[in-house]
């Protein structure tokens, strides 16, 4: 998910550099909700693989 989260930003980085304000935008957007989610799942793997370790 990671992966996708920087391909998304490098979509956002070149289509700005080329003046493509809504599709940069658009990507921007879809990077930064991968990066959340990817975020709460990686969290929610920490306290879950902590908390089966015995």
């Amino acid at each position: 998910m990671l992966h996708w989260t920087l391909v998304f930003l490098v979509i956002a980085l070149v289509a700005a550099a080329l003046g493509f304000g809504s599709l940069s935008g658009a990507a921007a957007t879809i990077a930064q909700v991968l990066f959340v989610l990817f975020l709460v799942i990686w969290v929610a793997s920490l306290i879950m693989g902590r908390g089966r370790r015995v």
